[in-house]
């Protein structure tokens, strides 16, 4: 399993994980899971690099990042890369339930990107669509897009998958066709 963050802020529906080294995450719309019990499903819908200090913004000083490094290799120290991921579900060790945990990841879990097979899993339904468009402050049609490419990689682009997930957006999007056409455009 590929390590990838440390849970450093948590609750029921969310959470934010630091990178292990800067500038490196998750992409967009990817599959997560922690190593608690139980174990958290998620999507990363936010990537953020800024200075560890809040308030605080970086300077920019000109220089490529070669020449930062080289002649400036401190302010490397200063910053920090964390991910926000949505909850989609939880395994409570049986099986996968796709709804909230009953507690939020603890602080220093271990963030992990899921295997194609646990993808697979994630998506086999539409409940993680359900998940993304009932939330609030996320960019709700990006995640569609990244996410549903991402299940079909996983599925080695399985054209009946896309069929079945799009009918899906079709009745959860039933009366805005120019969203639900501007979606499904930009998954294939």
């Amino acid at each position: 399993m590929n390590r990838v963050g440390e849970v450093v802020e948590s609750s029921t529906k969310v959470f934010i994980a630091r990178s292990q080294n800067l500038g490196e995450s998750p992409y967009f719309g990817y599959f997560v899971k922690t190593n608690s019990n139980p174990v958290v499903y998620g999507l990363v819908y936010e990537i953020l690099t800024e200075s560890k200090e809040p308030g605080r913004k970086p300077n920019a000083y000109g220089m490529t990042m070669d020449e930062l490094r080289r002649e400036q290799p401190h302010i490397f120290e200063l910053l920090k890369t964390e991910f926000h991921v949505l909850i989609t579900a939880y395994s409570d060790g049986e099986k996968i339930r796709f709804s909230l945990p009953p507690l939020p990841p603890p602080i220093h879990t271990f963030i992990y990107e899921c295997s194609n097979n646990e993808v697979e899993k994630l998506t086999s339904e539409d409940f993680f669509l359900r998940t993304i468009i009932s939330s609030t402050n996320i960019p709700i049609d990006e995640l569609l897009i990244s996410s549903l490419r991402y299940a079909q990689d996983a599925r080695k682009n399985d054209k009946d998958y896309i069929v079945r997930m799009g009918k899906s957006l079709a009745r959860i999007f039933k009366d805005d066709y120019e969203r639900l056409s501007s979606v499904l455009r930009r998954v294939v």
